[in-house]
């Protein structure tokens, strides 16, 4: 399940749903971002708060197909991906992802994949409010390198 909202989420209630009456699942695996007060890795930067823009349409889009992907790789129960849009402050909750298998590995894996796979093709703008001024987030390397080892040969 996707979703692209400007609403909060609560993690135990997405789980609490997710597991509702499903017996079969053996292990929930989840990820949840929030916005931090600090830019880069110095943390010498503070932020005020993270304005996050998208495509409607194409951003569920291209959110579900990540999941389609992860369901492919991996015998997966079920999965959410929730990603906010709009002003955010530190402490905010940003995105919520959670996959749920008959088996650990599975939704470690899965979840791992779907967050980095996330982070790069998920279409998601963020501009930061800073004690610099404002500024548009540049893609990481590291972000990159994370959704590799994801590669297909």
């Amino acid at each position: 399940m996707i979703r692209v909202q400007t609403e909060d989420f609560d993690l135990g209630a997405e789980i609490a749903r997710m597991t509702d009456g499903k017996t079969s699942i053996g292990g929930i695996c989840s990820f949840s971002g929030l916005v931090r007060d600090i830019v880069g890795e110095a943390g010498d930067t503070g932020v005020a708060a993270m304005t996050l823009e998208h495509y409607p349409g194409m951003t569920e889009k291209a959110l579900q197909e990540i999941e389609a992907e992860a369901r492919d790789r991996w015998p997966l129960d079920d999965v959410l991906i929730v990603h906010r849009y709009g002003r955010l402050e530190p402490g905010d909750n940003i995105v919520l992802v959670i996959a749920a298998s008959a088996h650990r590995d599975a939704a470690f894996d899965a979840c791992r994949f779907l967050i980095d796979w996330l982070k790069t093709k998920a279409p998601f703008w963020k501009l930061e409010e800073t004690t610099d001024g404002t500024n548009w987030v540049e893609a990481k390397e590291s972000d990159d390198t994370a959704a590799d080892r994801w590669n297909k040969d």
